[in-house]
């Protein structure tokens, strides 16, 4: 009985690496193309999240090395705490980023110039983004592991990102409304440091 339960275990956190994965080649190609994007364009939001992208990346990574320990309990309580740290710091780190950039952009009035690329890849990540996370969420409530439960928090607030992105960008593109930008960039603050927080105090649906 113990050997099954050990087994079917084992086979969840392999899938959960597998969505990993995926989520590391999505992020990874979102990250290039934002911030490329945003460059041109001069946009923070559109730069914010393709620094989000790679903070998703590094977060996953994280998860990769958590499921990669859940066969042994003394390691995987270890891996656990290590992983939350990793995640809670990148949150943190980015809605620093963004706060200061886009209060300077606020300040300097540096209007961003329309970019199609970065709308297209702000609707494509709202559509492969709640997929993942309802995936990876159904992984981490069967292994009750926190660290990936606020690993797929940070997949979930991309979501949230991708949707505050397309309006900012859209805003700009279509009414010439330059300051949408950095407020988008603004409302991507609270989410990011909120979720950045609560990874660092462990306060996850399956953490304690």
């Amino acid at each position: 009985m113990q050997t099954n339960a050990a087994e079917r275990r084992l086979a969840i956190a392999h899938h959960g690496r597998r969505l990993q994965y995926l989520t590391i080649a999505w992020n990874s190609a979102e990250c290039l193309i934002s911030i490329g994007a945003g460059l041109i364009a001069g946009s923070i939001a559109l730069v914010g999240f393709g620094l989000d992208s790679a903070i998703e990346v590094a977060s996953s990574l994280a998860a990769v090395w958590r499921l990669a320990r859940d066969q042994d309990e003394a390691e995987r309580e270890r891996a656990e705490r290590r992983a939350l740290r990793i995640i809670g710091v990148c949150f943190v780190a980015l809605a620093l980023y963004v706060a200061v950039d886009a209060t300077k952009a606020l300040v300097s009035r540096e209007a961003p110039a329309a970019s199609s690329v970065g709308m297209v890849v702000a609707a494509l990540s709202l559509v492969v983004m709640p997929i993942l996370v309802r995936l990876k969420r159904r992984v981490a409530a069967q292994l009750n592991s926190g660290a990936l439960e606020a690993e797929t928090r940070q997949t979930a607030v991309c979501a949230y990102l991708s949707a505050i992105l397309l309006v900012g960008l859209a805003l700009n593109a279509w009414l010439g409304w330059w300051w949408a930008d950095p407020l988008a960039g603004l409302a991507m603050v609270a989410l990011i440091t909120r979720e950045g927080v609560e990874a660092l105090r462990g306060e996850t649906c399956c953490g304690d």
